[in-house]
């Protein structure tokens, strides 16, 4: 048996974070929703399905990983877009044919070869229960991400139930000097190579702290758990870094962050607020670029997503970044805004709360943002990490823009 990870058509509403990647490649806690599924299932090899247009640059991402390709075996397939738990695995029983559902959603299903014929003419699509037709069916608690603010909703918690999978609390295996402060060391995992700088604070009281390899943490700066910091990434003198936050590989973080996910790759390394937002990857936020989570009203906030505006139920939501997104020294943003992969936004006012993928400006103007200077932008930025933009990655960012085009028509 293989396990498939698939998406299905809820990768809508969760654009622009999904341009790039799939669903399951989005971190929510510690990792990623593709890693919590593959950690329950580490005897099964991995399948990974995903819309036609991010085939190739998926494969160069996991060369040892069949993507939208089907060896004939049966299969486990699971929503990439569900929270893995250890109750769902035990509800799932690998040893007879069945799908699984939440509400009429499909969240996962236990497929035998015969049916692969079928599935392979299925693969460039979001899979849906209507695909399985005929099959048994069994209903099961699923907690479905359908929005960028279920991720947020939802990571103190993930932080929580990650770190406790990991089973490290208390080991400190990095270098913590003797004027760190750690409340709670149990609450704490140091990885290797990592160094947490003099007067720095790691306070644990409301919950975890999990500092990767090779992380820094510099002097004076304070984390409030729950809170993850990941491998490479550096957390500036004096940041803030408030409970709820997931930091992944490689960021340079500053100023005050709280109720936050930044996927990986990108910076913010300067004063400013940062508050209950999502950051895609090689987003760089200017010095004092300042974004608002809460109205003076307190009503709830709408968010644009997928071309219509939606109430996210809550008081509080910052700003969705999509990857490639930047913003100039100064910008203000207001609640509940989403900035467009390759958007580069700058001036004084608020700009508009929806920005469209390559877009350049802010409040007074937007206009299209030329593709050959955004792809040289992004070979600049990556090459400083070491990452290489490779031609299937132009190709997509090509084809994005293509897509895209329709909402630049100002």
């Amino acid at each position: 048996m293989r396990l498939c990870i698939f998406e299905d058509d809820g990768y809508a509403n969760l654009l622009p974070l999904t341009f790039l990647r799939p669903v399951y490649d989005l971190r929510c806690g510690i990792n990623t929703l593709r890693e919590k599924i593959t950690r329950a299932y580490p005897e099964l090899e991995v399948v990974l399905q995903c819309r036609d247009y991010l085939t190739d640059v998926m494969q160069e991402t996991y060369p040892d990983i069949p993507v939208n390709q089907f060896p004939r075996d049966n299969y486990l397939m699971v929503n990439g877009r569900v929270l893995f738990s250890t109750a769902l695995k035990e509800a799932i029983d690998l040893s007879r044919e069945a799908i699984y559902l939440n509400k009429g959603r499909l969240v996962a299903g236990v497929i035998s070869s015969r049916y692969l014929p079928e599935l392979l003419e299925k693969k460039t699509s979001g899979l849906t229960r209507e695909d399985f037709l005929g099959f048994r069916v069994y209903e099961v608690d699923a907690v479905f991400l359908d929005y960028v603010w279920d991720f947020i909703r939802h990571n103190s918690e993930q932080i929580e139930a990650d770190f406790a999978w990991y089973d490290k609390g208390g080991e400190i295996e990095g270098d913590v000097h003797y004027r760190a402060v750690m409340v709670n060391v149990p609450n704490i995992y140091v990885g290797k190579g990592a160094r947490v700088r003099p007067a720095a604070i790691l306070d644990t009281e409301n919950g975890p702290i999990y500092i990767d390899e090779d992380a820094i943490i510099l002097p004076n700066a304070t984390i409030i758990g729950p809170a993850y910091i990941g491998r490479g990434s550096v957390i500036k003198s004096g940041a803030r870094i408030g409970g709820g936050t997931s930091i992944g590989e490689v960021c340079k973080v500053g100023g005050e962050v709280e109720d936050s996910i930044i996927h990986s790759y990108s910076n913010k390394q300067h004063d400013g607020f940062l508050g209950h937002s999502y950051l895609g990857q090689w987003v760089n936020l200017g010095a004092n670029t300042n974004v608002s989570d809460l109205k003076n009203n307190y009503h709830p906030i709408k968010m644009y997503v997928n071309g219509e505006w939606v109430d996210t139920e809550s008081i509080f939501m910052g700003t969705v970044f999509g990857d490639h997104a930047k913003t100039g020294i100064n910008t203000m943003l207001n609640t509940g805004t989403v900035v467009g992969i390759f958007s580069n936004v700058f001036g004084s006012g608020f700009p508009p709360k929806y920005i469209p993928p390559f877009s350049w400006g802010g409040a007074d103007k937007l206009e299209e943002y030329d593709p050959d200077k955004a792809l040289d932008t992004a070979r600049v930025v990556m090459s400083r990490r070491n990452v290489q933009l490779t031609p299937n990655m132009k190709r997509l960012i090509r084809y994005l823009f293509k897509i895209t085009r329709s909402e630049r028509m100002w």
